[in-house]
C-alpha cells in the first residue's frame, strides 16, 4: 500500500495554533464508520454519545519540559528533544544541527539568573541511534527532575510557530506520570467538569500510560506503508485497569479509547478474543488497514497529518474512503486540525 493513499489537502491556515479558551468547545465530527454519515457537535456533547456501563480509557502520561537548548564545546548552539528514558542517566534523544554532532561531544544547558549563567546539565553524545538520534548521558546536581524542571521546555510541535501563553494547555487535565516527549492530544479536549459529568452518567474512566516518543509522531519517509517501521515505545496497563475493562466489555459495555496512544496500548496488550491483559513495557505496533481491532469499540481522536501513522491507524478503524472523506469534509467546513484542533469521534 503505498503511503500517498494517505495524503491530502490541508490550508495552512487551519492548522491551530492555539488552544481555545475552552477545552471542550472545540467543535466535535461525529463519524459512523458502517454508514459513512457524520454529525457536527461541540466536543462537550461527546457525553451523548455515551451510555451507563461504558468504559472511557484515557492516557495519562504527561509531557516533561524535553527540550534543551545548550552550547557546544565549540561555542555552537545545540538544540536536544529528549525522547526516552534509557536508565542510568542516559536519554534516546533528537538533536540539532544533527550533521554537526557525534559521538564524544560535549556540551552544557545553562541556567540561572547571573550574567554568566551556571551550568545545569551536562551531556556527553555516547551513540548515534538507528533512527537518527543520539544517546546522550547527563550530569548534574541535585534531582533530575529539579534539573529539567529549571532549564527544560515543553516542546510544541514544528507546525506550531510560536510559545502558547499557558504551557498546562498541552497537558491533559489528567496527566499524572512524566515521561512524554509530546501531549496525547485527543484528550486535550476534556475538563474536569465534563469529566465528572461522565462519570455521574454511570461510565466508568480507566487510564493507561503510554510515553509518546518518536514512534508516535516520527514522519514515514518509505514509498510504502509496510516498510516503515515503528521505534518503540513504552506503555504500561495495571492488573486493576485490565480487570475493569475486562468486566466493563463482558457486562455489554462499549470501550471509548480517547487517541491513539490509547488504541495502540490497548491493542498491544490484548488477545484474540479481546481480553485485555496487564502489561509493563514496550510496543512497536503499527496499525494500518487492513488490521482487526481486538479491544476497541469507539475512539475519540484529533484530526492528523497527511501521510502520518495515526492517520493510517485511524483509516484502518474507520476505513480508508471514510476517513478521507470526512478530512475533505472537515476541510470544506473549515475544522482546525492537529495538536490545539478540533476533534472527532469515530462510533
Amino acid at each position: 500500500m503505498r503511503v500517498d493513499e494517505f495524503d491530502y489537502c490541508l490550508p495552512q491556515e487551519l492548522i491551530a495554533q492555539k488552544p481555545l479558551e475552552r477545552r471542550d468547545e472545540s467543535r466535535l465530527m461525529v463519524l459512523d464508520r458502517a454508514t459513512g454519515r457524520t454529525e457536527h457537535r461541540r466536543f462537550r456533547d461527546i457525553k451523548e454519545y455515551l451510555r451507563p456501563g461504558d468504559i472511557l480509557v484515557v492516557n495519562d502520561t504527561r509531557v516533561i519540559p524535553a527540550r534543551l537548548k545548550g552550547v557546544r564545546q565549540t561555542g555552537g548552539k545545540i538544540e536536544v528533544l529528549l525522547l526516552k528514558d534509557l536508565g542510568g542517566d542516559d536519554w534516546e534523544c533528537l538533536v540539532k544541527p544533527g550533521h554537526k554532532v557525534r559521538p564524544g561531544d560535549v556540551f552544557t544547558v545553562p541556567g540561572g539568573r547571573s550574567a554568566e549563567k551556571d551550568t545545569v546539565l551536562k551531556g556527553t553524545v555516547k551513540a548515534r541511534t538507528a533512527y537518527g538520534g543520539r544517546v546522550i548521558h547527563w550530569e548534574y546536581q541535585g534531582r533530575w527532575e529539579d534539573a529539567l524542571e529549571k532549564v527544560g521546555q515543553v516542546p510544541l510541535p514544528p507546525y506550531i510557530k510560536s510559545p502558547i501563553a499557558d504551557p498546562s494547555r498541552y497537558q491533559t487535565v489528567y496527566a499524572r506520570v512524566p515521561g512524554s516527549a509530546a501531549a496525547p492530544t485527543a484528550g486535550l479536549h476534556f475538563t474536569p467538569e465534563l469529566l465528572a459529568e461522565i462519570r455521574d452518567m454511570g461510565v466508568l474512566i480507566e487510564s493507561v500510560t503510554l510515553n509518546v516518543g518518536l514512534g508516535t509522531f516520527r514522519p514515514v519517509k518509505e514509498e510504502t506503508v509496510e516498510a516503515h517501521v515503528m521505534h518503540e515505545e513504552y506503555f504500561e496497563i495495571s492488573e486493576e485497569t485490565a480487570r475493569v475493562i475486562n468486566e466493563a466489555r463482558e457486562s455489554g459495555g462499549r470501550l471509548f479509547a480517547v487517541g491513539t496512544t490509547v488504541v495502540r496500548s490497548l491493542e498491544s496488550s490484548s488477545t484474540e478474543d479481546g481480553k485485555v491483559l496487564p502489561f509493563r513495557g514496550e510496543t512497536r505496533l503499527f496499525i494500518y488497514p487492513p488490521y482487526r481491532f481486538k479491544a476497541v469499540d469507539h475512539m475519540v481522536t484529533n484530526f492528523h497529518l497527511p501521510r502520518s501513522t495515526l492517520l493510517m491507524l485511524v483509516a484502518a478503524f474507520a476505513g480508508k474512503d471514510n476517513i478521507l472523506r470526512a478530512y475533505r469534509e472537515a476541510v470544506d467546513l473549515r475544522y482546525r486540525f492537529f495538536s490545539f484542533g478540533d476533534a472527532m469521534l469515530i462510533l
